[in-house]
């Protein structure tokens, strides 16, 4: 994202953030679902272990990342964007 703040940025350039958001969110889904896939597979095949919490780490930070998406749709939101 650009060094400007949300709340400083035209009507134009909010929408064309909220279509890289959803690109994101659709990636990052697939990403995580994967992961979850390779962590179930690993239990099955072998047990917990160090490799199993790796995915699991990475998919933890990415729900943490999603936190910045809440500004933007409330920034939406209040500008009668969506």
């Amino acid at each position: 994202m650009q060094e400007r703040e949300l709340s400083k940025l035209t009507d134009e350039e909010l929408l064309q953030e909220a279509k890289k958001m959803k690109s994101a969110a659709i990636w990052s889904a697939l990403t995580i679902g994967f992961m979850i896939g390779v962590v179930f597979y690993s239990v099955a095949r072998n047990s917990i272990g160090f490799f199993t919490l790796i995915p699991l780490f990475f998919v933890y930070k990415m729900f943490q990342g999603s936190k910045n998406n809440d500004e933007l749709k409330r920034l939406l939101k209040e500008r009668d964007l969506d």
